[in-house]
Protein backbone atom coordinates (compact mmCIF):
# COMPACT_ATOMS: atom_id res chain seq x y z
CA UNK A 1 0.00 0.00 0.00
CA UNK A 2 1.61 3.00 -1.17
CA UNK A 3 0.41 6.38 -2.23
CA UNK A 4 1.44 9.25 -4.27
CA UNK A 5 0.73 12.43 -2.76
CA UNK A 6 -2.61 12.53 -4.30
CA UNK A 7 -6.06 11.85 -1.79
CA UNK A 8 -7.92 10.38 -0.39
CA UNK A 9 -5.34 6.99 -0.31
CA UNK A 10 -5.09 4.03 1.69
CA UNK A 11 -2.27 3.54 4.31
CA UNK A 12 -3.13 0.86 6.41
CA UNK A 13 -6.38 -1.96 6.83
CA UNK A 14 -7.76 -4.59 9.45
CA UNK A 15 -10.15 -7.07 8.98
CA UNK A 16 -12.73 -7.88 11.97
CA UNK A 17 -13.84 -11.91 11.71
CA UNK A 18 -17.04 -13.98 12.64
CA UNK A 19 -16.47 -14.51 16.48
CA UNK A 20 -14.74 -10.60 16.21
CA UNK A 21 -11.49 -11.13 16.24
CA UNK A 22 -9.36 -8.07 14.29
CA UNK A 23 -6.13 -9.12 12.00
CA UNK A 24 -4.43 -6.59 10.35
CA UNK A 25 -4.69 -8.01 6.79
CA UNK A 26 -7.52 -7.98 4.35
CA UNK A 27 -8.65 -10.92 4.97
CA UNK A 28 -12.85 -9.99 5.57
CA UNK A 29 -12.79 -7.89 1.76
CA UNK A 30 -14.68 -9.50 -0.45
CA UNK A 31 -15.10 -9.75 -3.98
CA UNK A 32 -17.43 -8.36 -6.12
CA UNK A 33 -19.88 -10.04 -8.05
CA UNK A 34 -20.43 -8.64 -11.52
CA UNK A 35 -23.38 -11.05 -12.31
CA UNK A 36 -25.53 -9.31 -9.46
CA UNK A 37 -28.00 -8.61 -12.37
CA UNK A 38 -28.97 -12.52 -12.45
CA UNK A 39 -30.33 -12.00 -8.57
CA UNK A 40 -32.98 -9.61 -9.55
CA UNK A 41 -36.50 -11.24 -8.07
CA UNK A 42 -34.02 -12.93 -4.96
CA UNK A 43 -35.90 -12.85 -1.72
CA UNK A 44 -33.94 -10.98 0.76
CA UNK A 45 -35.81 -11.99 3.82
CA UNK A 46 -33.93 -15.55 2.81
CA UNK A 47 -31.65 -16.51 6.04
CA UNK A 48 -33.06 -13.53 8.04
CA UNK A 49 -33.70 -16.48 10.71
CA UNK A 50 -29.97 -17.42 11.22
CA UNK A 51 -29.07 -13.23 11.10
CA UNK A 52 -26.30 -12.60 13.58
CA UNK A 53 -26.90 -8.52 14.49
CA UNK A 54 -24.03 -6.09 14.69
CA UNK A 55 -22.82 -5.77 18.61
CA UNK A 56 -22.51 -1.85 19.28
CA UNK A 57 -18.17 -2.18 20.23
CA UNK A 58 -18.40 1.65 21.23
CA UNK A 59 -15.48 3.30 21.40
CA UNK A 60 -13.65 -0.22 21.44
CA UNK A 61 -14.31 -0.13 17.61
CA UNK A 62 -12.40 2.56 17.52
CA UNK A 63 -9.31 1.19 19.65
CA UNK A 64 -8.78 -1.32 16.52
CA UNK A 65 -8.49 1.31 14.30
CA UNK A 66 -5.80 3.15 16.61
CA UNK A 67 -4.12 -0.40 16.83
CA UNK A 68 -4.13 -0.64 13.10
CA UNK A 69 -2.46 2.77 13.11
CA UNK A 70 -0.07 1.70 15.31
CA UNK A 71 0.54 -1.47 13.71
CA UNK A 72 1.91 0.08 10.13
CA UNK A 73 3.76 2.75 12.51
CA UNK A 74 1.38 5.65 10.50
CA UNK A 75 3.03 9.08 11.32
CA UNK A 76 0.59 11.43 13.01
CA UNK A 77 2.68 14.09 13.79
CA UNK A 78 1.16 15.88 10.53
CA UNK A 79 -2.45 14.43 10.84
CA UNK A 80 -5.54 17.21 12.84
CA UNK A 81 -8.61 14.54 12.86
CA UNK A 82 -8.47 11.00 13.28
CA UNK A 83 -11.70 9.38 13.38
CA UNK A 84 -14.37 7.06 11.42
CA UNK A 85 -15.60 7.98 8.36
CA UNK A 86 -19.03 7.76 10.12
CA UNK A 87 -18.16 11.36 11.80
CA UNK A 88 -17.37 13.24 8.38
CA UNK A 89 -20.39 11.85 6.74
CA UNK A 90 -22.47 13.71 9.17
CA UNK A 91 -20.71 17.07 9.37
CA UNK A 92 -21.15 16.73 5.53
CA UNK A 93 -24.93 16.39 5.54
CA UNK A 94 -25.39 18.48 7.57
CA UNK A 95 -25.11 21.43 5.01
CA UNK A 96 -28.17 20.30 3.78
CA UNK A 97 -30.14 17.61 5.95
CA UNK A 98 -31.35 19.58 9.35
CA UNK A 99 -33.39 17.40 11.01
CA UNK A 100 -31.11 14.40 12.10
CA UNK A 101 -29.62 14.85 15.51
CA UNK A 102 -25.93 13.17 16.52
CA UNK A 103 -23.12 13.87 18.24
CA UNK A 104 -19.47 13.04 18.52
CA UNK A 105 -16.59 12.94 21.20
CA UNK A 106 -13.81 15.36 20.69
CA UNK A 107 -10.54 14.65 22.23
CA UNK A 108 -7.22 16.17 21.67
CA UNK A 109 -4.43 14.62 22.25
CA UNK A 110 -0.43 15.86 20.67
CA UNK A 111 -1.99 18.52 18.69
CA UNK A 112 -4.24 15.44 17.33
CA UNK A 113 -8.23 16.03 17.48
CA UNK A 114 -9.30 12.08 18.24
CA UNK A 115 -13.41 12.26 17.18
CA UNK A 116 -14.93 9.04 18.69
CA UNK A 117 -18.19 8.16 17.60
CA UNK A 118 -20.90 8.21 19.57
CA UNK A 119 -24.40 6.59 18.86
CA UNK A 120 -27.49 8.14 20.54
CA UNK A 121 -30.18 6.27 21.93
CA UNK A 122 -32.97 5.23 19.47
CA UNK A 123 -36.57 3.84 20.12
CA UNK A 124 -36.70 -0.08 19.93
CA UNK A 125 -36.39 -2.06 16.95
CA UNK A 126 -39.73 -3.18 15.28
CA UNK A 127 -39.75 -6.50 13.51
CA UNK A 128 -39.82 -4.79 10.44
CA UNK A 129 -36.72 -2.44 11.43
CA UNK A 130 -34.98 -5.36 12.12
CA UNK A 131 -36.05 -7.36 9.01
CA UNK A 132 -35.21 -4.21 6.84
CA UNK A 133 -31.90 -3.40 8.40
CA UNK A 134 -30.93 -7.42 7.54
CA UNK A 135 -32.21 -6.68 3.87
CA UNK A 136 -29.07 -4.49 3.31
CA UNK A 137 -27.28 -7.08 4.42
CA UNK A 138 -28.79 -9.69 2.65
CA UNK A 139 -27.85 -7.70 -0.56
CA UNK A 140 -24.54 -7.59 0.66
CA UNK A 141 -24.02 -11.40 0.92
CA UNK A 142 -26.13 -11.74 -2.48
CA UNK A 143 -23.86 -9.09 -4.68
CA UNK A 144 -20.06 -10.58 -3.21
CA UNK A 145 -18.71 -13.36 -3.84
CA UNK A 146 -18.47 -16.49 -1.12
CA UNK A 147 -16.63 -19.47 -1.61
CA UNK A 148 -18.44 -21.13 0.99
CA UNK A 149 -21.85 -21.02 -0.96
CA UNK A 150 -22.21 -23.45 -3.16
CA UNK A 151 -23.64 -22.52 -6.62
CA UNK A 152 -27.64 -21.59 -6.05
CA UNK A 153 -27.10 -22.63 -2.53
CA UNK A 154 -29.10 -19.83 -0.26
CA UNK A 155 -28.16 -17.46 1.90
CA UNK A 156 -27.77 -18.09 5.46
CA UNK A 157 -25.76 -17.33 8.37
CA UNK A 158 -25.16 -13.62 7.96
CA UNK A 159 -22.49 -12.13 10.66
CA UNK A 160 -23.26 -8.70 10.63
CA UNK A 161 -19.98 -8.45 12.88
CA UNK A 162 -17.43 -9.37 9.94
CA UNK A 163 -15.75 -6.83 8.08
CA UNK A 164 -13.30 -5.12 6.66
CA UNK A 165 -12.20 -1.62 7.26
CA UNK A 166 -9.32 0.70 5.15
CA UNK A 167 -7.24 3.11 6.74
CA UNK A 168 -7.50 6.33 4.86
CA UNK A 169 -5.35 9.03 4.35
CA UNK A 170 -7.07 12.48 3.52
CA UNK A 171 -7.31 16.16 2.97
CA UNK A 172 -10.59 18.52 3.61
CA UNK A 173 -9.40 21.55 3.26
CA UNK A 174 -6.67 22.32 5.05
CA UNK A 175 -6.86 19.70 6.82
CA UNK A 176 -5.20 16.11 7.23
CA UNK A 177 -7.44 13.59 8.07
CA UNK A 178 -6.95 9.88 9.23
CA UNK A 179 -9.90 8.06 8.53
CA UNK A 180 -11.40 4.09 9.08
CA UNK A 181 -14.35 3.55 6.34
CA UNK A 182 -15.76 -0.23 6.42
CA UNK A 183 -15.65 -1.39 2.71
CA UNK A 184 -18.56 -3.49 1.25
CA UNK A 185 -16.41 -4.99 -1.28
CA UNK A 186 -13.91 -4.79 -4.42
CA UNK A 187 -13.47 -5.37 -7.92
CA UNK A 188 -10.23 -4.76 -10.23
CA UNK A 189 -9.80 -2.90 -13.47
CA UNK A 190 -8.54 -5.33 -16.37
CA UNK A 191 -4.47 -4.38 -15.74
CA UNK A 192 -5.21 -6.20 -11.61
CA UNK A 193 -5.77 -3.00 -10.27
CA UNK A 194 -8.21 -3.07 -6.88
CA UNK A 195 -10.91 -0.54 -6.23
CA UNK A 196 -13.69 -0.62 -3.65
CA UNK A 197 -17.74 -0.40 -4.27
CA UNK A 198 -19.74 0.96 -2.22
CA UNK A 199 -23.24 -1.36 -1.92
CA UNK A 200 -26.45 0.30 -0.72
CA UNK A 201 -30.00 -0.39 -1.19
CA UNK A 202 -33.12 1.30 -1.03
CA UNK A 203 -37.08 1.05 -1.70
CA UNK A 204 -37.72 1.45 -5.43
CA UNK A 205 -38.47 4.97 -6.51
CA UNK A 206 -41.97 6.28 -7.55
CA UNK A 207 -42.95 9.90 -8.48
CA UNK A 208 -43.60 10.33 -4.95
CA UNK A 209 -40.50 9.22 -3.22
CA UNK A 210 -38.10 10.23 -6.08
CA UNK A 211 -37.35 13.57 -4.98
CA UNK A 212 -36.54 12.53 -1.14
CA UNK A 213 -34.20 9.97 -2.94
CA UNK A 214 -32.03 12.03 -4.64
CA UNK A 215 -31.83 14.77 -2.53
CA UNK A 216 -31.30 12.76 0.70
CA UNK A 217 -30.47 9.13 0.25
CA UNK A 218 -28.28 10.22 -2.90
CA UNK A 219 -26.75 12.84 -0.90
CA UNK A 220 -25.18 10.49 2.09
CA UNK A 221 -24.38 7.82 -1.00
CA UNK A 222 -22.44 10.47 -2.27
CA UNK A 223 -20.69 11.68 0.80
CA UNK A 224 -19.78 8.36 2.00
CA UNK A 225 -18.12 7.48 -1.70
CA UNK A 226 -16.49 10.10 -2.47
CA UNK A 227 -14.83 10.85 1.35
CA UNK A 228 -13.04 7.30 1.06
CA UNK A 229 -12.38 7.76 -3.02
CA UNK A 230 -14.38 4.52 -3.90
CA UNK A 231 -15.52 4.98 -7.65
CA UNK A 232 -18.72 3.26 -7.81
CA UNK A 233 -21.99 2.35 -6.14
CA UNK A 234 -23.91 -0.53 -6.76
CA UNK A 235 -27.74 0.23 -5.17
CA UNK A 236 -30.17 -2.70 -4.65
CA UNK A 237 -33.67 -1.26 -5.48
CA UNK A 238 -36.41 -3.59 -3.50
CA UNK A 239 -40.24 -3.58 -2.88
CA UNK A 240 -42.26 -3.55 0.78
CA UNK A 241 -41.86 -7.04 1.04
CA UNK A 242 -37.76 -7.40 0.53
CA UNK A 243 -37.39 -8.86 -3.16
CA UNK A 244 -35.18 -7.16 -5.36
CA UNK A 245 -36.42 -5.19 -8.16
CA UNK A 246 -33.53 -4.42 -9.89
CA UNK A 247 -30.01 -3.22 -9.40
CA UNK A 248 -27.95 0.36 -10.33
CA UNK A 249 -24.28 0.85 -10.71
CA UNK A 250 -23.64 4.52 -10.70
CA UNK A 251 -20.28 6.33 -10.71
CA UNK A 252 -19.73 8.17 -8.01
CA UNK A 253 -18.60 11.60 -9.85
CA UNK A 254 -21.73 11.48 -11.76
CA UNK A 255 -23.93 12.08 -9.12
CA UNK A 256 -23.23 15.71 -8.47
CA UNK A 257 -23.92 16.20 -12.03
CA UNK A 258 -27.52 14.15 -11.82
CA UNK A 259 -28.80 16.70 -8.75
CA UNK A 260 -26.58 19.29 -9.72
CA UNK A 261 -29.45 20.08 -12.62
CA UNK A 262 -31.89 19.87 -10.42
CA UNK A 263 -30.62 22.07 -7.89
CA UNK A 264 -30.60 20.18 -4.85
CA UNK A 265 -27.60 20.27 -3.37
CA UNK A 266 -23.89 20.64 -4.27
CA UNK A 267 -21.04 18.45 -3.01
CA UNK A 268 -18.98 21.64 -3.11
CA UNK A 269 -21.01 23.27 -0.58
CA UNK A 270 -20.79 19.65 2.12
CA UNK A 271 -17.18 20.42 1.71
CA UNK A 272 -16.89 23.88 2.26
CA UNK A 273 -19.10 23.88 5.29
CA UNK A 274 -17.17 20.50 6.64
CA UNK A 275 -14.02 22.52 6.04
CA UNK A 276 -15.37 25.78 8.38
CA UNK A 277 -16.56 23.01 11.02
CA UNK A 278 -13.13 21.95 11.01
CA UNK A 279 -11.67 24.78 11.10
CA UNK A 280 -13.66 26.16 13.86
CA UNK A 281 -13.38 22.72 15.82
CA UNK A 282 -9.27 22.71 15.44
CA UNK A 283 -9.06 25.96 16.56
CA UNK A 284 -11.69 25.98 19.80
CA UNK A 285 -10.33 22.72 20.76
CA UNK A 286 -7.99 22.63 23.86
CA UNK A 287 -4.78 20.04 24.18
CA UNK A 288 -5.83 17.97 26.54
CA UNK A 289 -9.30 18.58 27.18
CA UNK A 290 -12.35 16.45 26.38
CA UNK A 291 -15.49 17.32 24.32
CA UNK A 292 -18.86 16.76 22.99
CA UNK A 293 -19.84 18.53 19.61
CA UNK A 294 -23.75 17.90 19.34
CA UNK A 295 -26.48 18.55 16.65
CA UNK A 296 -30.01 18.77 18.87
CA UNK A 297 -33.11 19.89 18.39
CA UNK A 298 -33.90 22.56 17.53
CA UNK A 299 -31.49 22.24 14.33
CA UNK A 300 -29.90 25.74 14.64
CA UNK A 301 -26.59 25.17 15.05
CA UNK A 302 -23.85 22.62 16.34
CA UNK A 303 -22.92 23.03 19.83
CA UNK A 304 -19.21 21.96 21.65
CA UNK A 305 -19.72 20.84 24.73
CA UNK A 306 -16.93 20.58 27.44
CA UNK A 307 -16.93 16.38 28.48
CA UNK A 308 -15.32 15.26 31.66
CA UNK A 309 -13.72 12.18 30.19
CA UNK A 310 -11.85 10.60 27.32
CA UNK A 311 -12.51 6.67 26.34
CA UNK A 312 -9.85 3.71 27.26
CA UNK A 313 -8.91 3.03 23.54
CA UNK A 314 -7.72 6.81 22.77
CA UNK A 315 -5.69 6.80 26.15
CA UNK A 316 -4.30 3.72 25.52
CA UNK A 317 -3.21 4.52 21.98
CA UNK A 318 -1.71 7.93 23.21
CA UNK A 319 0.30 5.90 26.10
CA UNK A 320 2.01 3.56 23.62
CA UNK A 321 2.71 5.79 21.01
Amino acid sequence: MHCVSRDPCELACYSRVEGGDVHFDDRSLRLFKRLITEDVGADLNEGYDTFIEKKDLGSEGFGDLLAAIRNRNIPLGTIHFVTFRNNLNKILATAYIRNEPWEMGLHKRNGVVYLDVHKLPERPKSDLDRRRCYWGYCFESLATEDPRRADGEGIHHVDANAEYCSVIKTKLGAHRILMGAEMDCCDSTDDGRRFYVELNTSRELDYNTEERYEREKLLKFWIQSFLAGVPYIVIGFRDDEGRLVRTERQRTKDITQRVKMKDYWQGGVCLAFADEVLCWLYGTVKENEDYILQFAPPFNRLELLQAQSCPDAISNHVQQL
